[in-house]
């Protein structure tokens, strides 16, 4: 599939750089997994990180420093080496996930409004990342709703329209604390979508205050 929707350029080089959270990066990740062109900026942006990282002049380790840097690595690496146990792709109902989602923890779906059911995903190496799987049933509108901080979404299956665009699977979506919308699902059946949230979701209204509790963020 060729995506039309894109992650931003700064996006892109702050996942390059590693300075993404975990929860965007790993959105992200899912992105470029199926993207040529995205893939090739993040190559593009990591060349010269490293260009500038050659140019630094060396400088002498102070006494135990490498002992030091061994140990902090240290729970990074046992926690990558039980990840890679799982060889098998993450599913759920059946359904297929991106590659990116290999290692996590995919929870079961619970319902969350009429017609929204929401999956949570367990990142392991970094258990706060707040990202879910939001099935969304056709021709739903969801609740209008703003951002405290960054969100960012990627569309697994079917469609949605929000602010005169429409995304389709492989489209990545940004949004934060200046965005207010309230996306309108396809007709042409449910659609599934990967979202890392930071901060906090506001839902706007009445029945979109009664949603908070059940959401949860």
């Amino acid at each position: 599939m060729t995506a039309n929707h894109h992650p931003s350029d700064q996006t892109l080089l702050r996942y390059a750089a590693g300075t993404l959270p975990a929860g965007p990066a790993l959105v992200v990740a899912t992105h470029i997994g199926g993207c040529p062109a995205c893939r090739r900026k993040v190559a593009n942006f990591e060349a010269i990180g490293g260009a500038f990282l050659a140019q630094i002049e060396p400088e002498e380790l102070s006494d135990g420093a490498l002992d030091r840097v061994l140990e902090k690595l240290g729970p990074i690496e046992s926690k990558a080496t039980a990840g890679a146990v799982r060889s098998s792709r993450a599913s759920i109902d059946g359904i297929e996930l991106p590659k990116a989602l290999s290692d996590c923890g995919i929870g079961p779906w619970r319902s969350v409004g009429p017609g929204v059911k929401l999956s949570r995903i367990t990142v392991p190496y970094a258990p706060e990342a707040n990202v879910i799987l939001l099935k969304v049933k056709a021709n739903k509108h969801m609740p209008a709703h703003g951002h405290s901080d960054l969100e960012v979404t990627q569309v697994l299956t079917g469609s949605f329209s929000d602010g005169g665009n429409r995304y389709l699977p492989g489209d990545f979506v940004e949004g934060d604390d200046e965005t207010d919308h309230s996306p309108i699902i396809g007709s042409e059946g449910e659609c599934i979508s990967l979202a890392a949230i930071e901060g906090r979701i506001q839902f706007k209204g009445f029945l979109g205050r009664l949603l908070q509790p059940l959401v949860g963020i």
